[in-house]
């Protein structure tokens, strides 16, 4: 069929809406192209937070949150809130693929080690869902536990770690149910870009027990502030007793469960811990007595997961596909996984009439900060010629810049970051007005409008609860109102633009009248 419109979706990641011009870098960078491309077409703000996004109230969103649900058109409940109630009921211990491990490493005098993100940011990883952990871990009586705790200071103050790790250190010793045995900034063990040099340092700290060596992990922190390294960077450091020897390192036979609940930053970690077939790095021949996943980190990988997925069914790209419409979908590196994988509902599934095209994100600087334009450009070119090319009904970009570079927390930086956006937006707009496209820009969080912590007035790293834009740009659209509304609303809207049927299970009712 011939669409009614062709539509390019475009993802600002990162770009929230705030009044306040102090430390807002889209406010103090200007957006002369947006303003002009938008100026007279509808907008209206979406919510992209807490139950919204089907996570706690009060939650703020994440890229695979907000790709999710603006794929799906309906609100997605994630795993977050599914595991949440699993802990608060008491049942999380009593999972039967988290209880068998815990039962093998028992009955196999083996230590069973819980490794991830001790943050309450909420992204990746819940402090809750640890500490239920090592409730049901004693209860059943283990006797060697261990934590691996990756440190946060990105989607957390950048020097946050302290609390949050003295609260762990106060929980394990009135509990006794378990000690840490190492500390590493996620920086390390969580890189989704197979930047495997950074891995290796926090697989060596937890298996080999290489690296810096500190008492505990308070220690070990407060020798990274004295040095000037926040949170997300502390190098990774093996906790050690008294005679030097590693409180627990993971070891031939041992359980681990990775409590991590978001997949893409597990993904490389759990390669090199879990398979002996493993190459990226010499990983020293170990061999696990098992290897748990909290939800599913990759379809590819036979492991056992605690939570398998929730995949909701007739989702955009599905109507798209049986439509027999052609979609392409365009990204860096570290946004890839989110026009592809999230938006397609969290499956490894390219449906028919689908192209995806991957820009390679900067590889030549340690943080994004440091080269604020990022593949901005080399992006836009290659979506401009394929817009041009006519080959296509639907397109989906996602520009990393915000999000990327305002976790940074350096302003000047993001500033620039959102200037280099503004000017693809438009040669976006230029290609859709004379190739006749709609042209809809949202957002699938905020982040780089808050770059200061009000209340603390550290530089703001994580994302934030502020709603974001969405302007649907075509001249058929001029002087239309649009209902406020959630990312869930984007799908069900781009039905009606594009004349297609929306599926009963896509129960959001959109932004248009």
């Amino acid at each position: 069929m011939k669409p009614a419109h062709k539509v390019l979706l475009c993802i600002l990641d990162g770009w929230g809406i705030r009044q306040e011009r102090e430390d807002n870098a889209i406010l103090q960078a200007g957006t002369p192209n947006l303003d002009r491309i938008s100026n007279g077409f509808p907008f209206t703000e979406l919510h992209t937070s807490g139950m919204a996004v089907g996570l706690p109230e009060g939650q703020m969103g994440n890229s695979e949150v907000g790709h999710t649900n603006i794929g799906a058109g309906r609100i997605v409940y994630q795993d977050l809130v599914r595991i949440n109630r699993a802990a608060e009921s008491g049942e999380l211990g009593n999972n039967p693929v988290i209880r068998a491990a815990m039962d093998q490493a028992k009955a196999d005098g083996k230590a069973f080690h819980l490794a991830g993100l001790v943050s309450p940011g909420g992204v990746h990883s819940s402090m809750d869902h640890l500490f239920a952990l090592l409730k049901a871990a004693r209860e059943r009586g283990l006797a060697q536990v261990y934590v691996h705790a990756f440190l946060d200071g990105r989607d957390t103050p950048p020097q946050s770690a302290l609390g949050y790790v003295e609260q762990l250190e106060r929980f394990l010793k009135d509990t006794n149910a378990g000690r840490i045995a190492t500390v590493a900034g996620r920086y390390y063990g969580m890189d989704r870009d197979k930047r495997w040099d950074r891995v290796k340092l926090a697989y060596d700290a937890m298996v080999h027990a290489q690296g810096p060596k500190a008492p505990d992990a308070l220690s070990a922190i407060r020798a990274s502030y004295a040095e000037k390294v926040t949170d997300e960077f502390v190098v990774p450091t093996v906790i050690s007793q008294g005679d030097g020897s590693p409180v627990g390192r993971i070891r031939n036979g041992d359980v681990v469960l990775f409590f991590n609940f978001r997949a893409d930053r597990a993904r490389e970690i759990t390669s090199a811990l879990a398979f002996s077939t493993f190459k990226d790095f010499d990983r020293g021949g170990l061999q696990l007595g098992r290897y748990v996943c909290m939800t599913q980190y990759d379809e590819t990988f036979e492991l056992p997961v605690a939570y398998g997925p929730d995949q909701p069914q007739d989702i955009f790209p599905e109507v798209l596909s049986r439509a027999g419409l052609r979609q392409f979908r365009t990204a860096e590196t570290e946004k890839y996984a989110h026009v592809t994988f999230f938006f397609n509902g969290g499956r490894e599934v390219v449906f028919p009439g689908e192209e995806r095209h991957l820009v390679p994100s900067p590889r030549d600087v340690k943080t994004y900060d440091l080269k604020p334009e990022m593949s901005a450009r080399e992006l836009t070119s290659e979506l401009v010629k394929r817009i041009d090319s006519g080959k296509y009904d639907f397109a989906l970009v996602n520009y990393a810049n915000p999000d990327m570079v305002g976790h940074s927390g350096r302003l000047d930086a993001t500033i620039q970051a959102v200037k280099v956006v503004d000017e693809c937006l438009g040669h976006l707009g230029d290609v859709c007005r004379r190739n006749g496209w709609v042209l809809a820009i949202s957002a699938d969080h905020g982040n780089c409008e808050m770059m200061r912590d009000p209340t603390t007035g550290e530089p703001h790293t994580s994302h934030t609860l502020n709603p974001v834009p969405f302007h649907l740009i075509h001249p058929d659209f001029r002087g239309q109102k649009l209902r406020p509304g959630v990312l869930a609303d984007i799908a069900p809207s781009l039905c009606k633009v594009m004349g297609l049927p929306q599926p009963k299970e896509m129960n959001r009712m959109g932004l248009l009248p």
